[in-house]
């Protein structure tokens, strides 16, 4: 029997674009409007579902349009700094063991659907922006709202301002698709074991950069984000952190990251929906100046294979408890 659950309070998108094929491992061009990003993003699905886990990468897209590029006052290898590279390759073993995989093929710098649907900031248009606008929030404060100012290095990206309707479309076409779709396959995991765990899969800098609250200081291999422990049940981040130590990796929580909109927004244990964050320093796999893999990958990706597998073995009986504690 399908148990359903309410997501009214989730963002309001409209049903989901079904596009599923893989992007190629290079960066490459299409044209500049966002509907010629076909498709938008990719998902791995498994061939039945084995476990309640959705992973997600929502900032290893790289797909540059050259019409962006153009618009840009960086070059590509800088404009690409903002991305999660390859994160998408590292846990791509989630769907032979049961669970989706959920990736953009646009890249952050064009668009982030890891803020709220419309977080921008007004400085960057040439016309005014309509009520429903947040443009107060520390995240456009800091150029990096649902379309970015900047990337990481505090570069500007954008050589004129630009229109709203240009972004809506953007948002319209890239965001609420993704959204959508992220919901359908938290919904079908809920629907199937009556609890859902949304794990958002990141990369970040191996040193903290300068506009950080860990500036210039070594960062551990994993940080792993629940948002101080509201976005998820706390026996699911302490079985994370245990088997990612016993793996060999340096973990920490909420520090320097706690988890983004997706994080937040999602997570709902009280629910049945829980949300985790998980950060990796890009040192163990890339050449984090080139945007080059390293060895470091394929033991990396194995490595999180095993952690995936672990994570939904271990977690099964307390989602499922948790379930039921939530239920009665």
């Amino acid at each position: 029997m399908r148990v359903d659950m309410d997501f009214d309070d989730l963002p309001d998108n409209r049903p989901p674009e079904r596009q599923m094929s893989e992007p190629g491992p290079a960066v490459h061009h299409t044209a500049g409007d966002p509907a010629a990003f076909a498709p938008p993003f990719g998902v791995l699905r498994p061939p039945r579902p084995l476990m309640p886990f959705v992973f997600s990468s929502p900032h290893s897209g790289r797909v540059y349009p050259p019409e962006f590029i153009a618009a840009s006052k960086l070059d590509p290898l800088t404009l690409r700094r903002s991305e999660d590279s390859f994160v998408e390759e590292i846990f791509q073993g989630a769907a032979s063991l049961g669970a989706p995989l959920l990736h953009a093929h646009f890249p952050r710098a064009y668009l982030d659907v890891n803020r709220e649907p419309y977080e921008l900031d007004p400085a960057m248009f040439a016309d005014p922006l309509p009520p429903h606008v947040n443009s107060r929030s520390l995240r456009v404060a800091g150029g990096l709202g649902t379309v970015a100012r900047i990337v990481t290095e505090q570069a500007e990206i954008y050589r004129q301002p630009l229109t709203f309707a240009e972004v809506d479309r953007r948002i319209r076409l890239l965001y609420m698709p993704f959204h959508d779709t992220l919901r359908e396959l938290l919904q079908d995991a809920y629907s199937h074991f009556g609890c859902a765990v949304l794990v958002d899969c990141h990369s970040m800098p191996s040193v903290g950069g300068p506009m950080d609250g860990d500036q210039g200081t070594n960062r551990p291999d994993i940080v792993l984000g629940d948002r101080y422990g509201t976005s998820c049940a706390p026996e699911l981040t302490d079985t994370a952190e245990a088997i990612l130590t016993r793996l060999g990796y340096s973990v920490m929580r909420n520090n320097p990251y706690a988890g983004g909109f997706n994080t937040e927004h999602y997570g709902r244990p009280a629910r049945g929906l829980h949300a985790l964050q998980i950060e990796i320093n890009r040192s163990l796999y890339m050449d984090e100046a080139r945007l080059r893999r390293l060895r470091g990958l394929k033991r990396l990706r194995s490595d999180m294979t095993t952690f995936m597998r672990e994570l939904g073995a271990a977690s099964a009986d307390f989602l499922l408890g948790a379930r039921g504690e939530a239920a009665s």
